[in-house]
């Protein structure tokens, strides 16, 4: 009888989930240097703030209104018993309100964690129901994983090819040097030496980590090379890119670099692409679009190039024969630290970034935002006849300073513009706002309240 009893409340519990419960799933990636883990630190605290009754998203709180929507609660789920990393929100908190406030490190493998949603239902009949249940499952994974996509329908020749194309042009070409004479002194046809491959990847690899930190490119493949992750960098990853055509000589280099290549994708695809990527319900992307822009030509194009492959990779008409995204029905790709643009350039600075993203949608819902997850500068006036500019303190200092990224393009200037001609910078690094430890009325931000308005329009 005791079975019995306990088969009949789990089967009530389970009816009564599958009644008043909905799970959405968002994936958050971004590209390098596009503050993901403060996006997620930010999300989940103003939605836990818009929980407790603060007006920490007005957008949402309106699109709420004219629905008659009510969120009575919003409640952040223990960890529970899942294998994922979990995403500690309350520590990067800590780590952006502390006496030494500092930015969270980058992700570096996946990592989850749910928010429920406590949402009165309408209508007549509303009163007598319970509420419902929004769960939100928030899935945090390395942007460099997604840039693997489209080497999901490449084999080893065609990706070296394409490759070794980017590497001998601006602005790769400036710091391939070693890595391209390395190639000139290989016979891709010689027996196969493990010491051989072991160097070139460690040299491809290093290649890539300069490309990324020197120059701030961010359309390098493979992914795992610069983050990669739990499983470490095992000698399926010892291979690199590796000129020739047609069927490599069997226990040639070419045929083991081949081998691993396959072995890599093949794993890429059973360990993340599979389980994770299939299930998702929404997507958001981050860019840094506004570093990109003012580090030059060459890593605009570079970004412009990684965020329209990740587009079209979304494209049904570009998705593999075994890769189905039917869950997928929005795809929200945002360019990041808006709050460096003064208030009247952000237009142009939306204007640009869509421009820069392109591509289709697949038909599913795709949208694009610009904004600042925390926002850590102010307005500025400025003299009459001068760019606008905003106030920040730079980290590591006490005082705050006037920044202006200067002409802000309201679309992306084509190859050879004069445009390209000013002076390239790296963006300032401003110190995190004071926040409150507990985040108890959310976060100062741009934009959050319209894209989280958005992305849950159709849930709630």
């Amino acid at each position: 009888m005791e079975q019995i009893g306990h088969g009949i409340a789990r089967l009530t519990s389970e009816a009564e989930r599958a009644f008043n419960e909905t799970t959405l799933r968002v994936a958050i990636t971004g590209l390098s240097r596009s503050g993901k883990t403060v996006f997620i630190t930010s999300m989940i605290a103003n939605l836990l703030a818009l929980g407790r009754g603060r007006d920490a998203l007005p957008a949402l709180r309106r699109q709420l209104a004219a629905t008659g929507t009510r969120i009575e609660a919003v409640r952040l789920e223990p960890a529970g018993t899942q294998a994922l990393d979990w995403f500690d929100a309350a520590d990067k908190l800590r780590d952006l309100a502390g006496a030494d406030p500092h930015w969270p490190p980058r992700t570096s493998d996946l990592a989850t964690v749910s928010l429920t949603l406590v949402v009165a239902r309408r209508g007549r009949f509303g009163r007598w129901l319970p509420p419902r249940r929004v769960r939100l499952e928030l899935l945090d994974y390395p942007g460099e994983w997604l840039l693997d996509l489209p080497l999901l329908d490449e084999d080893h020749a065609a990706w070296s090819a394409h490759t070794l194309a980017l590497l001998r042009q601006p602005p790769r070409a400036a710091l391939a040097g070693e890595f391209l004479a390395f190639l000139a002194s290989l016979d891709a046809a010689a027996p196969a030496e493990e010491a051989v491959a072991r160097r070139g990847f460690m040299l491809y690899r290093d290649l890539l980590v300069a490309l990324r930190d020197r120059l701030g490119l961010r359309w390098l493949q493979p992914g795992r090379f610069l983050v990669p992750g739990p499983k470490g960098e095992s000698p399926m990853m010892w291979f690199f890119p590796l000129p020739g055509s047609g069927a490599p000589a069997p226990g040639s280099l070419r045929e083991l670099l081949a081998r691993r290549f396959d072995a890599y994708r093949d794993d890429m695809r059973r360990s993340y692409f599979d389980p994770w990527f299939a299930r998702f319900d929404r997507q958001v992307v981050l860019v840094d679009a506004l570093g990109a822009l003012c580090a030059g030509e060459g890593a605009f194009e570079d970004a412009r190039q990684a965020v329209a492959q990740i587009a079209r990779a979304y494209d049904a008409r570009s998705r593999s024969r075994w890769f189905r995204l039917s869950t997928l029905k929005r795809v929200a790709f945002v360019a990041t630290k808006a709050d460096y643009v003064p208030e009247a350039q952000r237009p142009a600075f939306e204007s640009l970034f869509r421009g820069m993203v392109g591509g289709g949608d697949g038909g599913r819902a795709a949208n694009h935002f610009t904004l600042a997850a925390l926002r850590c500068t102010e307005e500025g006036g400025s003299p009459a006849g001068e760019a606008p500019v905003v106030y920040g303190v730079p980290l590591g200092e006490a005082r705050r300073r006037p920044f202006r990224p200067g002409h802000v393009p309201a679309a992306p200037p084509a190859p050879g513009d004069p445009f390209w001609q000013r002076p390239y910078f790296a963006l300032p690094v401003f110190r995190p706002p004071v926040v409150d430890p507990e985040g108890r009325e959310g976060l100062p931000n741009l934009g959050m309240d319209r894209l989280l308005a958005w992305l849950l329009e159709d849930a709630l």
